[in-house]
């Protein structure tokens, strides 16, 4: 008789889904959203936080009505059912996973770059950036257990330094920095809201533990709105005190690293290494968890026959050829764009998600009992960020060809890929982990 694991407790499963948002996001993305919403970044980051809450509640009741370690996967085969839709959202789900992991990787080289003089950095930003990703697809290979284990430390000591940050910097805080005169039109502060909206996807992670929850159908709920608003609050008040402490022309000098440059006013360069080294902590966790979670991703969809089959091979118990895949494109794509083309298909690709996923939640509203119209409304206010996100990018000139690329390609890769095949999709509910 096999022995039933612990039950996952309503903490642990907010903590999961704190950790999944916290993780190398704020670090990488701050200084992007003050560049885009300037002294309304605060006010970008809450509107940002209002979407995920949204989107929170289809993904709470799908959770209680499929739990799986599928998550999203199978909440979109539910949804939609097993064909060319469900499997191209599941193919950019993947993909949207490699465009977090680059940005992560992105982070961690331009926080570590800062320990190198001025005119090397641009070298060494990029010797990091492969480094870390190599180092950590490595350890997955063999097992990242230690890493695994000492991930409870990393993420509390990330959060006690934001908090440390928070309650030292709020008292240096320049209200004129915050005023209304200073924040970009409204266009613009939505857009840089939804430019970031990827520091808040991290949520989703909870889906993936409904299968180990007791009594989920009142605990899940909880903890979902319970770990989004918490991270509102954090990043907002993370925000205010970097707009509120530095000038906005200082924060973009040092836009990969603005949030360890925030620290200099009332910690000094102690403050700026203490920052620095939260960030490349935070940022490689994020990294080795997500690499796992993308690896596990791939397995799930070509377990369910829309990936080639090689994705369900395994050595040494794990999923190896979509570990190396995802690598792979996670080092080109971290080395060759820029960090606003990256957040920008890393938002663009999760609203998208966010935006089907809601949809699938209001037609399966009486089997998840769900209030349609709260579906709607999330599936609306997704789309609705997406595409101000899309017509801002096009405005000032942002890659968005880089966006399409992604979309079409997924789309593409899924439609040749089951007319070469002929595999059949199947539509399961069944514990999928690798």
């Amino acid at each position: 008789m096999t022995e039933k694991r612990a039950a996952i407790s309503y903490w642990d499963v907010v903590a999961i889904g704190i950790g999944g948002m916290v993780g190398g996001g704020i670090f990488a993305v701050l200084g992007l959203a003050v560049q885009t919403a300037r002294g309304g970044t605060p006010l970008a980051f809450l509107l940002a936080g209002t979407v995920a809450l949204l989107t929170s509640y289809s993904y709470a009741r799908l959770s209680v009505t499929y739990p799986s370690q599928g998550g999203t996967v199978e909440f979109l085969l539910h949804g939609f059912g097993p064909g060319v839709v469900a499997g191209s959202l599941n193919v950019l789900l993947w993909l949207s996973y490699v465009v977090m992991l680059s940005l992560y990787a992105y982070a961690f080289g331009s926080y570590g770059a800062t320990f190198f003089a001025a005119a090397a950095q641009p070298f060494w930003k990029h010797v990091l950036i492969s480094g870390v990703a190599v180092a950590l697809t490595l350890l997955n290979i063999r097992g990242a257990r230690i890493v695994g284990m000492a991930e409870e430390w990393i993420v509390g000591f990330k959060l006690l330094i934001l908090l440390f940050f928070v309650g030292v910097g709020i008292w240096g805080i320049d209200p004129a920095r915050l005023a209304p005169g200073q924040w970009s039109d409204p266009v613009s502060l939505v857009a840089g809201g939804m430019l970031i909206f990827l520091a808040y996807e991290g949520f989703e992670l909870i889906a993936n533990t409904a299968e180990d929850v007791g009594d989920p159908s009142r605990v899940l709920p909880k903890a979902y709105f319970t770990a989004v608003v918490a991270v509102i609050v954090l990043y907002v008040l993370v925000s205010l005190v970097t707009v509120g402490s530095l000038p906005v022309a200082k924060i973009l000098s040092a836009r990969d690293y603005a949030l360890a440059e925030s620290a200099r006013p009332a910690l000094g360069h102690v403050g700026f290494v203490l920052i620095t080294i939260a960030a490349l902590l935070s940022t490689s966790s994020a990294i080795n968890a997500t690499l796992y979670g993308a690896a596990r991703i791939s397995y799930v969809i070509a377990k369910d026959g829309e990936l080639p089959e090689v994705f369900e091979r395994k050595v040494w118990q794990r999923p190896i050829g979509g570990l190396l895949l995802t690598s792979g494109l996670t080092l080109l794509v971290s080395n060759l764009f820029d960090l606003s083309s990256i957040s920008l298909m890393g938002s663009a690709g999760f609203l998208l998600i966010f935006t089907a996923v809601n949809l699938a939640n209001a037609r399966l509203h009486r089997r998840t009992a769900s209030r349609r119209w709260l579906a709607l409304t999330g599936a609306a206010a997704c789309g609705a960020a997406l595409a101000t996100l899309v017509a801002h990018a096009a405005g000032t000139g942002g890659h968005v060809w880089v966006l399409a690329f992604m979309v079409g390609g997924a789309l593409v890769t899924e439609l040749l890929y089951q007319r070469i095949s002929g595999r059949t999709l199947r539509l399961r509910v069944a514990n999928h982990g690798p």
